[in-house]
């Protein structure tokens, strides 16, 4: 399948669905390439239970943006997604299927010289988990890394949700109205607080979709292990990268990295997780755009 982009579109580009495989099943993807392309090219990773298009249509958009920005780009469903072949795997279990779609993107692209992983959550931590494995990858754009704990996530909530609802209008009305249950509310503040105290607390999340013990240090070995550059946007309405923050804040380890002159950090402090509005979508993808050009100047990059 192919699609040209409509007349009065900023770039003209081009869509290409096609299949690969990957350790015998058939990937599904889809290359958007402009007329005119950059030397530099995007995969996007999909995070969470997701297919290619992502939520209300995210990579679609983002995929779309950059071709229009003079970046070329491929999305893909991973083994076991989507329209993919095979069984359904967790974000640590994905290099495999990460690997088989950048041989099919340089292979479909050919000029492409640089490469970058794109991932949001958990396929941010894909991302950190694979790019040192691969002496292709350039750079890493990281948006909201999905690095949760229960304690972690405790601390979160108590700061972030708990103690900014005190300041909320709306509560004090639902408080006075009766409408608010207190001995819930209290309940939940109280699990919260033993979560966060407890230096016992499990260090990784109880679902093993969403990280095995130990997964948060092999993220971190493996970011520190890559030596390209690395672009962090986060999202200030979202526990996932309030979770990140206090993670890079108070972790020697990961201060230590996050530091480094190879990292650069963009905040956004009215977005969402999944940066759901236009203006959101479009700053995200001028973040990725301007970034990559500073990274790998190209005339055909557009600002």
């Amino acid at each position: 399948m192919r699609r040209i982009a409509r007349s009065d579109d900023a770039m003209n580009y081009l869509e290409q669905a096609l299949t690969f495989d990957c350790a015998g099943s058939r990937l599904s993807g889809i290359i958007t390439r402009p007329v005119t392309a950059a030397d530099t090219g995007v995969l996007i990773l999909v995070g969470g239970p997701q297919y290619r298009a992502g939520s209300h249509r995210q990579f679609t958009l983002l995929a779309r943006q950059l071709a229009n920005q003079g970046i070329a780009s491929m999305r893909f469903d991973y083994r076991g997604m989507g329209d993919s072949e095979g069984e359904p795997r967790t974000f640590e279990e994905v290099d495999d299927d990460i690997r088989a779609a950048l041989d099919t993107l340089l292979e479909r692209t050919p000029g492409l010289r640089h490469i970058a992983l794109w991932g949001l959550c958990d396929a941010a931590s894909s991302a950190m988990l694979y790019a040192h494995t691969d002496a292709r990858i350039n750079s890493l754009i990281l948006l909201n890394p999905w690095v949760h704990s229960e304690a972690g996530a405790a601390r979160t909530r108590l700061k972030h949700y708990y103690l900014a609802r005190l300041t909320q209008r709306s509560f004090w009305k639902k408080l006075l109205s009766g409408k608010l249950s207190l001995g819930q509310s209290a309940n939940d503040l109280t699990k919260s607080a033993q979560s966060a105290l407890t230096t016992a607390a499990p260090a990784t999340p109880t679902d093993p979709r969403h990280g095995l013990p130990g997964y948060i240090e092999r993220m971190r070995s493996g970011l520190n292990r890559y030596r390209g550059g690395v672009l962090v946007i986060l999202s200030g309405n979202d526990l996932v990268a309030q979770e990140f923050i206090s993670l890079t804040r108070n972790n020697k380890d990961w201060k230590r990295i996050m530091r480094s002159p190879r990292f650069t950090q963009c905040f956004m402090p009215e977005a969402n997780h999944t940066f759901s509005t236009q203006v959101w979508r479009d700053a995200v993808a001028d973040h990725t755009s301007c970034w990559l050009a500073a990274r790998h100047p190209d005339k055909n990059i557009r600002k």
